[in-house]
């Protein structure tokens, strides 16, 4: 018993490279302040979450024989024709980026002519991604619930091509058919739109390094 207890009080300390190793991963394994701030109340945005770096590059996601291109647009945009003009800011944001990412605009790219029921449902088929602007005008437009209904019928399970963005609307007015999606809150524009941007490139990325691997 004697032995015992000098052993315990003669352990040796931890070296300071462990010490630095066990800090390191107190550290990681606990979110920033900054990064519960930015993603908010469950559900919140999902796009300010960090993220492991893909291995796939932008100039992959461009490249000629890249699944990006199986599609005609890489983002569709549903919103309510009240919030026309910040739609087109965020289309003239995203369509600037090094990407040059191609977006399906209603009131712009849509064939005249044409059905609006076909035209919704064949852009949300020939779109990777679906950005739901979420104001008070889109609750009140049975369009864009039918799009947004669409869309989830096309892609059911949460895999980042839906992108709910919320603006002027509370989190109680959130539609529940996309409760189980985390959303982005647009408090600052710039910042929203960077969210927006940063999750098309995460999911094209993935689409790309599926296909690359013949998991697709």
């Amino acid at each position: 018993m004697a032995g015992w207890f000098r052993r315990l009080l003669h352990k040796p300390k931890p070296s300071s490279a462990e010490s630095s190793l066990n800090a390191s991963r107190s550290t990681s394994s606990s979110p920033s302040s900054s990064s519960a701030e930015s993603s908010g109340s469950s559900p919140g945005t999902s796009a300010s979450r960090s993220v492991r770096p893909s291995p796939v590059s932008v100039s992959d996601i461009n490249a000629s024989g890249s699944a990006r291109w199986a599609k005609s647009y890489d983002v569709c945009i549903c919103h309510s024709e009240v919030d026309l003009e910040l739609v087109e800011e965020l289309v003239s944001y995203l369509e600037s980026q090094p990407e040059s990412f191609r977006c399906f605009l209603q009131l712009r790219d849509a064939t005249p002519g044409s059905a609006v029921v076909t035209e919704l449902c064949d852009a949300v088929q020939n779109s990777h991604c679906w950005v739901m602007l979420i104001t008070p005008g889109f609750l009140r437009d049975p369009w864009c619930k039918y799009q947004m209904h669409q869309a989830l019928a096309e892609a059911p399970v949460a895999n980042g091509r839906t992108i709910p963005v919320l603006k002027d609307v509370d989190r109680k007015d959130y539609p529940k058919e996309l409760r189980n999606l985390y959303y982005i809150y647009m408090a600052l524009k710039e910042r929203s739109f960077k969210q927006i941007r940063d999750t098309v490139v995460r999911y094209l990325q993935e689409l790309c390094r599926s296909s690359s691997s013949g998991t697709e």
